[in-house]
């Protein structure tokens, strides 16, 4: 039996940039909805009527991201 170190080192390193990604995306998202969230508690008390749309739409792309890169890697897992 032989096996390929450095096959499996590749994988490993690989596989580890990946989830501190997927983490760091994930994260981004949260922030942003968390920013959202402040600014429309700043401007209760003001005729603000909806806060930043851009911070929604971040944070919705960042978990779009993340939601696909899971859905890819279960593909990944699951093809014959």
């Amino acid at each position: 039996m032989h096996i390929k170190w450095t096959a499996l080192a590749q994988t490993a390193g690989f596989s580890f940039g990946i989830t501190v990604a997927v983490v760091a995306v994930f994260a981004l998202g949260i922030l942003a909805l968390s920013r959202r969230e402040a600014t429309l508690s700043a401007r209760e008390g003001a005729s603000g009527n909806g806060g930043k749309p851009a911070l929604l739409a971040g944070a919705y792309a960042c978990f779009g991201l993340c939601a696909a890169a899971v859905v890819y890697g279960l593909v990944l897992i699951a093809a014959p």
